[in-house]
């Protein structure tokens, strides 16, 4: 039962801080998942990215009702080219260590934290 109430908590906060600031559900819920779920960072990963289909398909819908809010030009060209990057991605995060990806994603995370603090 804890199990399933601290996913439905993770749940709660990616998508909420998905929706106000366009952070992918990942940034919340891989370290959540790793920590919280004891789940290894490769499942913790490949979960995320198959959340995120959901938290995405519901903010999308929601938006759609503002005309104009989502500029589809980008949508496809982004689209196309990150669904190319992401099955690419998604045979190398497998070849890495659960180690290794903690690493990479912790120095992503400091990194574009740092910047968006110096930057605003």
């Amino acid at each position: 039962m804890k199990f399933i109430i601290s996913a439905i908590l993770i749940g709660l906060l990616a998508g909420l801080l998905g929706a106000l600031c366009g952070v992918g559900g990942g940034l919340v819920m891989v370290p959540a998942f790793v920590y919280a779920l004891g789940v290894e960072h490769k499942q913790a990963v490949a979960t995320s990215m198959a959340v995120i289909i959901v938290t995405a398909v519901a903010a999308t819908a929601n938006n759609v009702r503002v005309a104009g809010l989502i500029d589809w030009k980008i949508v496809i060209a982004v689209g196309m080219a990150s669904a190319l990057a992401a099955w690419f991605g998604s045979d190398l995060m497998r070849s890495l260590s659960n180690q290794t990806l903690s690493r990479i994603f912790g120095c992503v995370l400091v990194l574009f934290g740092v910047r968006m603090l110096w930057k605003g």
